[in-house]
């Protein structure tokens, strides 16, 4: 079985490969470079299937199991906000003439990413490759237990702690050294890692039962 697990940054994106007792990092330019690699199964953090008005059940889902911790998901992604509008002032005034919730900056930049994974997973219909949100992973991992945020130091050294009971043991040279130079955050590499255990074993998905499909016919569902 191999799994892959990616997490985007600004230049491009993170990859954790598992094969076996192999465990490989890896940054790429594009999502189509990422996935080009063979794999059995692919988790992204990344929206992967989109609702017009932005409203998925997985994200509110999602938002209740990170409780008190909700704001770590993102919601509103729509294709029409990016495919119909080239800056966000622009795309908030048609949401909220439409009567829709207006996408915040951190959702917008995100655009770009969404629309490629959305492209890739639309003309691979074949490849298994799910939605992943790390934090629901870290919290599997954690017991059940909320973790401080990622972006503190003690957040980061209980991820990096989790990760290598789960099967890492260089974890800790991957967010300094093996990143430098490529312009990914320590958590960017952290998040992969984590994304990569949902690939290889997941515990499961909301929602729960079959998944919801979008317009396009892509799943909506978020693995963990």
């Amino acid at each position: 079985m191999r799994a892959l697990g990616l997490d985007g940054f600004a230049k491009g994106w993170v990859a954790v490969l598992l094969d076996g007792d192999r465990r490989e990092l890896s940054f790429h330019p594009d999502i189509t470079d990422a996935l080009r690699r063979r794999f059995d199964r692919a988790g992204i953090d990344i929206p992967i299937g989109m609702r017009d008005d932005g409203h998925r059940d997985c994200d509110l889902l999602v938002r209740d199991k990170l409780r008190p911790h909700g704001s770590r998901v993102f919601t509103g992604a729509r294709r029409w906000l990016w495919q119909e509008f080239d800056d966000p002032d622009t795309a908030n005034q048609e949401a909220t003439r439409r009567g829709q919730s207006r996408a915040s900056r951190q959702l917008w930049h995100l655009g770009r990413k969404i629309m490629q994974v959305d492209a890739y997973v639309r003309a691979h219909p074949a490849l298994d490759i799910r939605e992943v949100h790390p934090e629901l992973v870290f919290l599997r991992l954690n017991g059940g237990q909320p973790l401080p945020s990622k972006n503190t130091a003690e957040g980061s050294s209980r991820r990096q702690g989790l990760l290598r009971a789960a099967g890492f043991p260089d974890i800790a040279e991957w967010p300094t050294a093996a990143r430098r130079g490529t312009g990914a955050k320590p958590d960017d590499v952290l998040d992969a890692c984590a994304v990569a255990i949902a690939a290889l074993e997941p515990a499961g998905h909301l929602p729960e039962g079959a998944p919801l499909v979008d317009a396009c016919g892509v799943k909506m569902q978020i693995w963990y």
